[in-house]
């Protein structure tokens, strides 16, 4: 396992969308709120690519309104799908091959159907994949639970937002670790 270096990590938020959010559990979905919020903004300071999909928008809604603005900050990239796995979403494989990233950090919902499939295929492309335990839900907890045992099972590590971004950071200085550091407390 080597050290996350933001400038080949990409940040892969999959369908955080409105009508999906409120199928969730409610502790859940701030847990799931407060860490995209940190990793979009440590992609931004850092210069981490984000790629972000939209499970059929049309009937799933936008992708919520403070992770959209969050996004847009970090110049993300956005793939809408009906595909459950965001690498089989049109364009998603060339843009995330683009950024050059040899790891991924995926994030979003839910755990046991998008982002485990998610996290098979960029495994399968060679990619360091981690998943972010705060940043994953599903309906139910013994479905999200096995979303995450399925993602270690394919190659993925667990991990945390702020495990995250202190790896990115590698120090506890400077303005981006203030600017930060603001967020996580």
């Amino acid at each position: 396992m080597q050290r996350l270096d933001p400038k080949s990590t990409a940040l892969v938020v999959v369908d955080i969308q409105e009508r999906l959010a409120a199928e969730m559990p409610d502790g859940q979905m701030v847990e799931l709120q407060r860490a995209s919020k940190i990793l979009l903004e440590a992609a931004r300071l850092l210069g981490a690519p984000v790629l972000l999909t939209e499970q059929y928008p049309k009937g799933l809604g936008a992708t919520l309104s403070d992770i959209r603005e969050s996004a847009a900050g970090a110049s993300a990239a956005v793939f809408e799908k009906t595909e459950f796995s965001a690498c089989d979403a049109l364009g998603f494989g060339e843009a995330l091959e683009k950024t050059r990233a040899r790891a991924a950090v995926v994030i979003g919902m839910e755990s046991h159907v998008c982002v485990y499939q998610t996290v098979r295929d960029l495994v399968r492309r060679g990619l360091e994949v981690y998943v972010p335990i705060d940043g994953v839900t599903s309906r139910r907890d013994d479905h999200r639970e096995t979303g995450l045992s399925l993602c270690e099972k394919a190659g993925a590590t667990r991990t945390t937002a702020e495990s995250t971004v202190f790896d990115w950071l590698r120090q506890a200085s400077g303005p981006e670790f203030k600017q930060l550091s603001k967020l996580i407390r």
